[in-house]
């Protein structure tokens, strides 16, 4: 376990000065747009694009803060969110026809796809993007973009799923790309609306998942809180642990009036404390 602060932010969505606001009052960016976090670490969900009008500003930031943080001994990262996922099909892939009955530039644009991130996407951008993890172990949590099973589909550890997404995307197959683009919809696996949030009766789910890929708990985005909640996004000021405290929700529904929020991981309990 870190002794170091790590701090979490849910899905971006091209919201710029949401984001620079987050990192500012958490003391971890300076006016100036440099890293100040010192040894802290940084994690982002994924879900830089489509939506708001800034998702490529959103990922040059991190990919400057990641490099800044390195130098200072501390960390910046990101998980692969469906978002990168469905940006990088409409460049590599246009007017071919998905299952959907569009194709995937149209698919793109029907989530929120914005015409200047995809004209101003850049090798740089798209290898950063590519190297993405799709699952990680953070301070003995898992970690995944998305509150989902489909994950199962492609390896029964944190880096059989990895190496699986990163062949995926290498192989340019837009028949493979589709079907996990289509996998992606799937959100609120570990949710059960009809128990309280706090009742383990409703973590079963959620212990299988931690079982097969590791961690006393699950920290993900892709579906905001008020979803769960039935709230104004803007009355979302932090994370939603449910499941009997084993799944922790970071999306903060920045692009639905959320100003979103900065998590810092607390310590997990020690065995036997």
């Amino acid at each position: 376990m870190s002794n170091r602060p790590i701090f979490v932010i849910g899905d971006v969505h091209g919201e710029y000065d949401k984001l620079i606001a987050l990192l500012r009052s958490a003391s971890l960016m300076n006016p100036n747009f440099n890293w100040i976090g010192g040894d802290s670490t940084l994690w982002f969900m994924g879900d830089f694009f489509d939506r708001g009008a800034h998702g490529i500003a959103c990922m040059e930031l991190v990919m400057q803060l990641q490099d800044e943080a390195f130098s200072s001994g501390g960390e910046v990262q990101s998980l692969l969110g469906n978002h990168e996922m469905v940006l990088l099909s409409a460049y590599f892939f246009g007017e071919q026809p998905t299952a959907w009955g569009g194709t995937f530039l149209s698919d793109w644009l029907r989530n929120g796809g914005q015409s200047t991130d995809l004209s101003s996407l850049r090798e740089e951008h798209i290898v950063w993007i590519m190297n993405l993890p799709a699952m990680a172990h953070v301070d003995g949590r898992l970690f995944l973009h998305a509150d989902a099973l489909f994950y199962e589909h492609y390896g029964s550890s944190v880096a059989e799923v990895n190496e699986a997404f990163k062949a995926l995307l290498r192989s340019k197959d837009p028949a493979a790309w589709d079907r996990l683009l289509a996998e992606f919809s799937e959100r609120g696996a570990f949710f059960d609306a009809e128990t309280d949030i706090n009742d383990s009766a409703s973590s079963f789910l959620a212990e299988q998942y931690l079982r097969k890929y590791g961690g006393k708990a699950l920290v993900h985005g892709h579906t905001p809180i008020s979803k769960f909640l039935k709230k104004p996004d803007r009355d979302i000021t932090g994370p939603l642990i449910y499941a009997g405290g084993l799944c922790v929700d970071v999306d903060g529904g920045m692009n639905k009036g959320g100003l979103g929020f900065v998590y810092e991981l607390p310590p997990l309990e020690k065995p036997g404390a």
